[in-house]
């Protein structure tokens, strides 16, 4: 599938909604002096195109008592096992990422955990997973840049 084109107005609307996915369509409408009826006919057509997908929720884990972050490497017995690792894997609902990588891991995965205990306890159950040689375990000190609003804008500004 090609690039889909947008307008100036289709990137002011984006850049919105990049900064405040709950941001009423008359709002935006106001600010870009058209009708909210343009606004939603746009980010219609936009889903329906699949640029935007949904919107999120950013939740702040340390206030829900979930600061403990971890980076699980996983070695596999055979790279046949991915599919199978991988749905138990989503079984664990504190692994928040996982990605199929080349290089020294099959599969790299993001824990967020209560604490090193409980960290440990979901470390464990990665390695429990049958087809799973052993893991490789990185503590994060500080997750210091986790937005990616300035990728999507930079994104945006490219297409101008």
């Amino acid at each position: 599938m090609g690039k889909i084109k947008l307008d100036e107005i289709d990137h002011q609307i984006l850049d919105m909604l990049i900064d405040n996915t709950r941001i009423p369509f008359t709002d935006i409408a106001k600010k870009l002096l058209i009708s909210a009826g343009t606004v939603h006919v746009r980010v219609k057509k936009m889903e329906e195109s699949g640029i935007i997908k949904g919107s999120s929720l950013m939740l702040d884990y340390k206030k829900l008592g979930y600061s403990f972050i971890a980076y699980v490497g996983v070695y596999l017995n055979n790279t046949s096992q991915t599919k199978f690792v991988l749905e138990r894997i989503n079984e664990i609902p504190f692994v928040t990422v996982a990605h199929i990588t080349t290089g020294k891991f099959n599969i790299f995965c993001k824990i967020r955990a209560r604490s090193t205990e409980h960290a440990k306890e979901v470390i464990f159950l990665l390695d429990d997973i049958e087809g799973v040689y052993r893991t490789e375990t990185m503590i994060s000190l500080e997750e210091s840049i986790n937005d990616k609003k300035r990728l999507m804008h930079s994104i945006f500004n490219d297409m101008n």
